[in-house]
């Protein structure tokens, strides 16, 4: 499955989502087509796949955290460096955020869970082990205006240095609660 993700994740990059062709990422993935549908009944599905594995690459930068960092510096920062990575190839993000919206539209759990995990990855990220329901919204806050900035950062063709400034106000606006300092 890895092997279908990657080749998704070129394809994607590459092409962005409206010309990728399932047949390709079968192709290159070295996977009869029948075995991609399978797995993956749809490109948003495969997307949504896409954006879940790496949110799961995320998690290992959230293990090595120093658990008397400041959390808002913490989640800041995660946030900030996925930005870098996300906006380094536009097509692939586009691809992801597209299929995510579609999936959660459509009440597809796959969507559901890349939030679940997002969410959960940013709380783990502020050493909330075990967060309160305010901490939780804080969270889902927090992700939901993330999203946006990248969102228009996309649409717009913000320059990396507003993107990066918008995302450090709204951590530090939004998580003040969780500052140490």
């Amino acid at each position: 499955m890895q092997r279908i993700l990657r080749a998704a994740a070129r394809q994607g990059a590459a092409n962005g989502l409206e010309r990728v062709q399932m047949h390709e990422v079968a192709k290159e993935s070295g996977v009869a087509i029948a075995t991609l549908y399978r797995y993956f009944p749809s490109k948003m599905h495969l997307f949504t796949a896409v954006m879940q594995s790496q949110i799961q690459r995320m998690e290992s930068a959230v293990a090595d955290v120093d658990p008397t960092a400041d959390p808002v510096a913490t989640v800041t920062e995660l946030l900030l460096n996925a930005t870098r990575q996300m906006l380094k190839t536009p097509l692939l993000t586009h691809a992801m955020m597209v299929s995510n919206n579609a999936a959660l539209h459509a009440t597809h759990a796959d969507a559901n869970l890349t939030h679940a995990s997002f969410s959960a990855l940013l709380l783990r990220a502020a050493g909330l082990s075990d967060p309160s329901p305010r901490d939780e919204q804080l969270g889902r806050l927090i992700e939901q205006s993330w999203y946006g900035v990248i969102t228009a950062a996309l649409n717009q063709r913000n320059p990396i240095e507003q993107v990066e400034d918008d995302i450090r106000v709204s951590c530090e606006l939004l998580l003040a609660a969780w500052s140490r300092s």
